[in-house]
């Protein structure tokens, strides 16, 4: 460990450092036994070599290839403690100091607490006991080095005082007691706003409790600006009540973000969002109310760069609140005023996470989407989600040149249902698109989305169908099936029978498939499905995703595919055999498609219990829901299945699938009561929200306890979204969704 007093207000001396004893001592670590995020971290003594020499660009890279390795995004291994010492003395001798103390910082940041205890914090060894985790290894390692930290808060380079308040800041409670006194006496006489900032948010990082005086004090107009965002800052993470004096302390500094550009405080570079989703995350109404005060003040803003900061956590606000949309709506239009015609902020683009509460927009989207370029297509993509029926004619108008609207026509990224409604003027301009669309791209799923969600109002469609077919022989046969009118049956399945017999594998199977589905004709499919699951005999031999498809398809056909009962339990893997989760999917579509033909639930239930029995957590999420959903489909048959049902009935995850599969297998055996809970657990977090629901009305909303009903309810009515993550765009929408299947219930309770 470093004595603090060798550094006490003087400039650190590369010329005290012994080179030649370095390397032999970085040598003499036994660095190949030490891992790291690449494995051996045989490496790491070249980089420590090279991050002490005198070549500038060596180090540069020895440092980028250590963040890379013992500091990999964030995470921390054994040999980042290993390396701390050696860290800790390059940066003592004054070479590359404020980006050796960072590298430190970092690994400390990625650390947890040393366990409590004989042996916790600071200590010669600079190491715990030898079952300590490598996070808290490397937090105990940085510990040790705390008299150097706190002695360079005091050293003449402001760069080096930064750094090392920020480093120290994240010494965790056991590095408290000797942090906060020295960075507190520190930080009443430092005079660079910068480093002032550091301080103080390290200091609310050690003891929030005992900094909370010093934030409320720095918030005022007196503190240069960037302490006085970072006193905002930590006020709203100390859970202090927010304040008219919180409120102009931002409105005066904006736009925030250029206040932290040279901060190293990074989980703070957006201000302005950060203190909003703190506020938010307390999930009361006054505390919404400030970020919709401070978000309405911040998009009426005269200053673009602020308007944009704001527009982006606007989409922010609307993912975590339900009222954020409806509330924030006119500012937001305002904002969208001041860009005229360019998106300066991204406001227009915002407006669509509106959804309906956006429809006051709808004149100023139109008349924007009626000119030319991005700014137009991103004008129409808002107009989607604000009003769908208005932005039919305008997206018929210009079909080919606006992309991004017809992704959000369409379904979205997350491939959703589509939200534009059946229009003649909109049909007529997808026949147009498909009669002279390329090959690849996205665009034949978005037309075909489009046609199979208008269904026989899209009938007019199938001749240009039918010619496009040949070049789009994967995309096209489900959309035919879905606008196929009685009258054309005979062409299209003559059409899709033509196209079994041609082109490879997946394409024959697939227009196969669109077959059954039009005629009940499986007679071109079984050999087709025959030919797929052979080439997987024993398990290994094809795709597992092409297996599964095969299976499903089997399945579909039922008993008049008991010519493909061989080759079904030939592609099952071996038993006892360590399976990936396409096998294991693989396995589950081959039990399901074996019971459907043979209705013998024999073959298929010691398939699912070894499924079932592999549980790893989220990494086998969907791979479980598909078991429980084959086990409740075997009926009382899968009876042996329940232990390991209602052992997953714990995971909130799985919740919802297990009570399904349990009250088909053996509902005598379910606590009504409890499940009810348990399902209600499951959406209240989130996890599983639209099947928890479901399973609820499976079960019967009106049996439900006066305390049930009254949790379902808030589940509906609460402000704080139930879906918190998906796709960009998506939270919003999906989320509504559920509310209204969730007041569905309620009503029918």
């Amino acid at each position: 460990m470093i004595d603090a007093m060798d550094f006490d207000r003087a400039p650190f001396r590369a010329e005290l450092f012994d080179a030649e004893l370095f390397r032999a001592e970085v040598d003499a670590q036994p660095w190949a036994s030490y891992t790291h995020a690449y494995g051996s971290a045989e490496d790491v003594p070249g980089c420590l070599r090279a991050l002490a020499g005198d070549d500038d660009a060596a180090a540069e890279e020895a440092q980028s290839e250590l963040y890379g390795s013992i500091l990999h995004q964030g995470s921390v291994y054994e040999a980042s403690a290993k390396a701390v010492p050696f860290l800790a003395r390059i940066a003592a001798a004054g070479i590359r100091t404020a980006d050796v103390l960072l590298l430190i910082g970092g690994i400390a940041e990625g650390g947890t607490d040393p366990d409590p205890g004989p042996g916790s914090g600071p200590n010669p060894a600079g190491s715990g006991t030898a079952r300590e985790s490598d996070e808290a290894a490397c937090r105990r390692a940085v510990i040790a080095q705390l008299p150097l930290l706190l002695a360079s808060v005091e050293h003449r380079d402001r760069t080096v005082r930064q750094a090392a308040a920020w480093a120290a800041g994240w010494t965790g409670t056991a590095g408290a007691a000797l942090a906060v006194p020295a960075i507190r006496d520190r930080a009443s006489i430092e005079t660079d706003p910068l480093v002032r900032a550091e301080l103080l948010t390290s200091l609310v990082e050690l003891d929030p409790d005992g900094s909370a005086a010093a934030a409320a004090g720095a918030v005022g107009p007196d503190s240069p600006p960037e302490l006085r965002i970072a006193a905002v800052t930590a006020c709203a993470d100390i859970g202090l009540p927010w304040t008219r004096d919180h409120h102009e302390a931002v409105l005066d500094l904006l736009p925030l973000d250029r206040l932290v550009a040279d901060r190293y405080d990074h989980s703070r570079n957006e201000p302005l969002h950060d203190i909003c989703l703190t506020l938010l995350d307390r999930d009361t109404g006054a505390d919404r109310e400030a970020v919709f005060a401070l978000l309405d003040a911040a998009l009426r803003s005269a200053d673009p760069e602020a308007r944009t900061e704001a527009v982006w956590v606007v989409t922010t606000a609307c993912e975590l609140s339900r009222s954020a949309p409806t509330r924030l709506a006119p500012a937001l239009i305002s904002a969208a005023v001041e860009d005229a015609s360019d998106d300066e902020t991204g406001a227009l683009s915002a407006l669509g996470r509106l959804g309906p509460s956006g429809a006051p927009a709808a004149d100023l989207l139109a008349a924007r989407a009626a000119g030319d370029g991005d700014t137009a297509d991103r004008a129409l993509e808002a107009l989607v989600a604000v009003d769908p029926v208005r932005a039919a004619p305008l997206l018929a108008r210009d079909l080919e040149r606006r992309p991004r609207a017809l992704q959000a026509a369409s379904g979205g990224l997350a491939d959703s249902l589509p939200v534009v409604p059946y229009a003649p003027e909109l049909l007529t301009a997808v026949r147009r698109r498909l009669a002279t669309m390329e090959p690849g791209g996205t665009t034949p799923f978005r037309l075909t989305a489009l046609l199979a969600s208008w269904g026989p109002d899209a009938s007019d469609a199938v001749p240009e169908l039918l010619a496009a077919l040949p070049a789009h022989p994967r995309v096209l046969p489900k959309a035919l099936v879905a606008v196929c009118p009685p009258g054309s049956r005979a062409e299209v399945a003559d059409a899709l029978r033509a196209r079994t017999g041609t082109g490879p594998a997946d394409e024959r199977i697939e227009a196969a498939r669109a077959l059954h589905e039009l005629t009940g004709d499986h007679g071109p499919l079984l050999p087709l499905l025959a030919e797929r699951l052979a080439g997987s005999a024993g398990g290994g031999g094809g795709s597992a995703g092409a297996i599964r498809e095969a299976a499903e398809a089997a399945a579909a056909v039922g008993p008049a595919a008991a010519s493909l009962v061989p080759a079904l339990r030939a592609a099952l893997n071996s038993p006892g055999a360590e399976r990936n989760n396409p096998q294991m999917d693989d396995d589950i579509a081959l039990a399901v498609a074996l019971h459907r033909i043979t209705g013998d639930a024999a073959e298929a239930v010691p398939v699912l219990a070894g499924v079932l029995g592999d549980r790893d957590g989220l990494w086998r999420r969907w791979t479980l829901v598909r078991a429980t959903a084959a086990a409740g489909g075997l009926g009382p048959a899968a009876r042996t299945l329940v232990p390991v049902l209602k052992a997953l009935l714990a995971d909130p995850w799985q919740t919802p699938s297990a009570a399904l599969a349990l009250r088909a297998v053996a509902p005598e055996d379910l606590d009504a009561g409890h499940v009810a809970g348990l399902l209600l657990d499951a959406a209240e977090a989130g996890t599983a929200p639209f099947e928890a629901v479901d399973a609820l009305v499976a079960f019967g909303t009106d049996a439900l306890s006066d305390e049930h009903r009254a949790r379902l309810m808030e589940l509906g009515e609460r402000d704080r979204r139930v879906v918190r993550s998906g796709l960009d765009g998506t939270v919003e929408i999906t989320d509504e969704r559920l509310r209204a299947r969730v007041r569905a219930a309620v009503r029918g309770a």
